[in-house]
């Protein structure tokens, strides 16, 4: 299939397929006229990037799982690479989940003092908010 047919079914923009191609991460042959054309192999590689990429991972996070693939795996997230690398994005998930969470208690604090000020208790204190005092485990 030729470029613009694998872009559409892909789901993607032929640009995007030239650029993965730079990346070396997709490779086209080429016709008599000097035309890309592409197999059902390379739709295959480039749904697993669009899949991941949709997960959030960089394009370059996504080559352990096209080189996984290539070498005639049934699913690109089968080698002990791919599945570093879900333990790598799974780490930087949860780092960013902890720093939310701290963001989160910090303004819910925050909320809890300017409501209390607001409600004439200027003491700063968090009683009679609900929730103030839970703990971090509770209201996930």
């Amino acid at each position: 299939m030729r470029i613009g047919e694998l872009a559409a079914r892909a789901g993607t923009t032929a640009r995007a397929l030239r650029y993965y191609e730079a990346r070396g991460l997709i490779t086209a042959r080429r016709d008599g006229s000097g035309h890309r054309t592409y197999g059902e192999d390379d739709l295959r590689l480039l749904r697993q990037i669009r899949l991941l990429k949709d997960f959030g991972f960089e394009l370059e996070e996504t080559r352990p799982f096209v080189e996984c693939l290539r070498a005639g795996n049934p699913t690109g997230d089968c080698c002990p690479a791919s599945i570093e690398a879900y333990r790598s994005k799974l780490a930087e998930l949860d780092a960013c989940i902890e720093q939310l969470w701290e963001v989160r208690e910090s303004i819910r604090e925050r909320l809890a003092r300017a409501e209390s000020a607001a409600a004439g208790g200027a003491a700063g204190g968090t009683a009679g908010v609900e929730g103030a005092g839970r703990g971090r485990s509770e209201g996930r």
